[in-house]
């Protein structure tokens, strides 16, 4: 769920769900309608030959892990059942984006937010607020990877011990955007994309690889004081070596974050 941590106030997210929709808090699987299996579907077919092309191995890995398919809008208690083998990480159904609080203690406990509900077709390429395709086919498939979810739990650890300080929560904001949601990797010489941003939207996958877009390589100070917008098609992203480089990484993160010398 990419815009999270920027909803602040009960009136930012009132201003944030403008649309008359449905947002339950719990996925009742037959609730889903026609037109809802069809968006998935063609969702996901564009979106998985799109992976096949230019996403990680790691996550294509975790695709398969995750037992996902076109055919099928995925059941939460099988995925749920699925991720608690795997890695003991669960979905957390909630309504629309979660206040930052709520956010950091779910992650801090293994369990990542996602809606449960789908996008109209006249929204397949542009949607305000991240929905289920976004929230599940995004991110769920890597909560099956190890050093993916040591990483990810760990934000939301900092982010509970910080939960008061306005500059280590921008800090977390910034290196989430650029690694959760709109991370690349390089493998095996080649540069690749494993944020549910990226993976998750016709227009950012395309975006990622125009060669006018800036790749930098990892660098975790340099992601503390990089500021981001989420209203435009991104136009820098950092490249990991490996999910493990970031779950090396999180001794790192945690001196960095206490320094004073990060710009607001």
């Amino acid at each position: 769920m990419y815009l999270v941590l920027y909803i602040r106030s009960i009136t930012d997210l009132t201003k944030f769900m403008i649309k008359d929709r449905s947002r339950p808090d719990k996925q009742v699987y037959s609730n889903y309608t026609a037109e809802d299996f069809k968006v998935w579907q063609t969702l996901y077919n564009r979106q998985y030959d799109a992976v096949l092309l230019n996403g990680s191995k790691d996550y294509i890995k975790a695709l398969e892990a995750i037992k996902f398919s076109p055919d099928r809008i995925p059941d939460f208690i099988e995925v749920n059942q699925l991720l608690n083998k795997l890695t003991g990480w669960q979905l957390n159904t909630v309504p629309c984006i979660s206040p930052p609080q709520t956010f950091f203690k779910l992650l801090s406990e293994k369990r990542f937010t996602a809606t449960c509900w789908l996008r109209s077709f006249a929204e397949l390429d542009y949607i305000e607020e991240p929905d289920m395709f976004h929230d599940v086919f995004g991110h769920a498939p890597l909560l099956t990877n190890s050093d993916y979810v040591l990483f990810f739990k760990a934000i939301g650890e900092m982010g509970v011990k910080h939960i008061n300080n306005e500059k280590v929560i921008l800090m977390l904001q910034r290196l989430y955007w650029f690694t959760i949601e709109f991370g690349l990797i390089r493998e095996d010489g080649a540069v690749k994309f494993y944020g549910a941003g990226i993976i998750s939207s016709k227009s950012e996958t395309a975006h990622a690889f125009n060669p006018q877009s800036i790749k930098h390589d990892f660098d975790v100070a340099e992601i503390l004081s990089h500021p981001f917008r989420t209203d435009i098609i991104q136009e820098e992203y950092y490249v990991i070596e490996s999910f493990s480089q970031l779950s090396d990484s999180i001794a790192e993160i945690e001196r960095e974050i206490l320094k004073n010398d990060y710009p607001l």
